[in-house]
Order: structure tokens, then C-alpha cells, then sequence
């Protein structure tokens, strides 16, 4: 945990240090106009651990020109995001996935939760293994063969001769998490499957630290968390069928890391966002993105997102 957000308190003062020597970037929005403009209130954002750097990041800038709005940020998953965000309990939710439109957003309908979706980053979900078990590449075949649900290999030797025979310890994200969504969809073939037999957290600080300090580790998390510890993992390239690529910037941009890249979500509530705190905290967000991700080590958005994700926010906003 340590190393991921000792980094993110760098890349801030950095971000801090650069706008108090560019003067005001202009914020982006109707409340951007300064720490003296007397916007106040509270906002509560939970959701994917994924998202979280980039939401902490978002909540200290924004705090710089309005500190005297109250920002809370969460990382409990974004399906457990979900929960609270459908029962009426924060004002934004992270989300490393789309909202489910067979689970989660009948429950925001019934509870009368309307929203936004707004991209505001992009990741890539990068495979580790511990530094000591070195291992260029793997296919989406491969990876299936471990991860399945029922799967018995126990070590990557069973795989192929040529890979390490080290005893595996596997870490990934739990439920909760869509992450794990995302990972058991592409890779397995169905959401929600995998094998049991694997340390679980929906915090990717642990499972970063659980790889690194086990010879055998094999995992799986957000590609920020494998930025922010890199020196201690192997990051392992994934090949689908045309060559190895290993997850990076303009790989993640572009999509050729296929198939773990995603777009990175956060949802607005119609309710929070006809708020003057909710509102002006979204038109930074979006204005300032590229700043943010960079802030918090996250791939940002493309130009072409960058635009779209404006349009959407606008079309949120006039939802209200």
C-alpha cells in the first residue's frame, strides 16, 4: 500500500506545484472559480479500487480551489460501490465497468437513482507474477487454464516445459470487484467463473503485496498498481492470438492490449450532480482528466474520449 500512495502524493505536489506556478487553468465549469467563491458541501464517491487513485487525486486538486467542500472517497469495489450508490448513499460511484443492466440498474430504478455514466480514464488489467519467477508471456488459452473454474494446475510447468516449475499462490480480486468482472468475462469466457483457490481482496494494494512477497505469486489488478511497484513484479505480456503485448500507455490507448483493456467510469447521480459542490466537482474532473490520470498514474483519456466524455456529462447535467 505503502509504495502506490507515497507515489500518488508525489505525482500531486507535482501537479500542485505546476498550477501554482501556471496561476488558475480555469477549472473547467460554473464552480471552478477559485477557493474564495464560497462553494461548500459534501460529496461522497465509493466504487472500484481501480478508480480510486483517480478519485483521490481529483478530490485533493479540487480541494486546492475549494477546500471548504468535504470529499470522501471509498474502494469498495465496484459492485459494492454499486450497493451503496443504488441505496441512496453517495453522490458518485467508480466503476471499472459499465453498470449492469440486468442486476444493478433495476435496483437504482427502483430506488428512483438516476444517473450519469461519464469515462474518465482508461486501464489496462495487467498480469504479475513475483520478480523471481520471470515469465515473458502468456496466452488468453493459458491464462484460462489456470484461472478456470475447476482448474488444477499448480504450476505454469504443467503449461508448458519451458515455463517455471515454482508452486503457484495465486492473488486476484474478489466479487465485488469489476475487476474481477471484467478479468473472468474475457479470460474464462463467463463472468463471475473462475477457480476458488486464490487469495481474494478488493483492495489491489494487497494483492500487490501479496505477489510481492511470495515466490510463486501470480496475479491480477488494475495496470496503475502494477505502475506504482513495478520494480518489485514481472509484468507479464498477454498474447490473444496476434503476438505478445504487454500492457503500457499506448497500448491500453490504443487497444491493442487485447482483450484487458477498459474504460474507467464514474457515475453521477442526477440527485447530487443539481448540486452546486456535485456539479463543479464533475466539471473539473472532466475539464482536468488528463491531469488527474496523470496525477494518479492512470492512462488517460484519448482526445476523442476526452470529447465524448464532455458530451456525456453535459447530457447528465441537463438530465437534472
Amino acid at each position: 500500500m505503502g509504495t502506490t500512495r507515497l507515489s500518488l502524493t508525489v505525482a500531486l505536489a507535482g501537479v500542485l506545484a505546476l498550477a501554482a506556478c501556471g496561476g488558475d487553468k480555469g477549472g473547467g465549469g460554473s464552480g471552478s472559480g477559485g477557493s474564495g467563491d464560497g462553494l461548500q458541501g459534501k460529496i461522497a464517491i465509493d466504487g472500484s479500487s481501480t478508480v480510486f487513485p483517480f478519485a483521490e487525486a481529483a478530490a485533493e486538486l479540487f480541494n486546492e480551489e475549494h477546500p471548504d467542500v468535504k470529499i470522501t472517497v471509498g474502494e469498495s469495489g465496484t459492485g459494492g460501490g454499486f450497493e451503496k450508490f443504488c441505496a441512496g448513499e453517495t453522490d458518485i460511484s467508480d466503476a471499472s465497468r459499465p453498470i449492469k443492466a440486468d442486476e444493478e440498474t433495476p435496483v437504482c430504478k427502483k430506488a428512483g437513482v438516476a444517473y450519469g455514466e461519464v469515462q474518465i480514464a482508461n486501464d489496462g488489467i495487467a498480469v504479475v507474477t513475483n520478480s523471481s519467477m520471470k515469465v515473458d508471456c502468456l496466452t488468453t488459452g493459458r491464462l484460462k487454464q489456470i484461472w478456470n473454474k475447476g482448474s488444477k494446475v499448480t504450476s505454469l510447468q504443467q503449461l508448458d516445459s519451458s515455463l517455471p516449475g515454482t508452486k503457484l499462490s495465486l492473488y486476484g480480486p474478489g466479487t465485488d470487484s469489476g475487476t474481477f468482472d471484467f478479468f473472468t468475462g474475457e479470460i474464462n469466457g463467463e463472468e463471475g467463473v473462475t477457480r476458488e483457490d486464490y487469495e481474494a481482496s478488493e483492495d489491489d494494494n494487497q494483492l500487490v503485496t501479496g505477489v510481492e512477497g511470495d515466490q510463486g505469486g501470480l496475479g491480477y489488478f488494475g495496470f496503475s498498481y502494477y505502475e506504482g511497484a513495478q520494480d518489485q513484479l514481472n509484468l507479464v505480456g498477454v498474447d490473444s492470438g496476434s503476438g505478445c503485448v504487454k500492457p503500457s500507455v499506448k497500448t491500453i490507448q490504443d487497444g491493442s492490449y487485447k482483450p484487458l483493456s477498459r474504460p474507467l467510469f464514474m457515475y453521477p447521480a442526477s440527485k447530487s450532480i443539481d448540486r452546486p459542490e456535485v456539479k463543479a466537482f464533475m466539471d473539473y474532473v472532466v475539464a482536468n482528466a488528463t491531469d488527474i490520470a496523470k496525477a494518479a498514474k492512470i492512462v488517460p483519456l484519448t482526445p476523442e474520449q476526452t470529447k465524448r466524455a464532455k458530451q456525456e456529462l453535459a447530457k447528465a447535467e441537463s438530465a437534472t
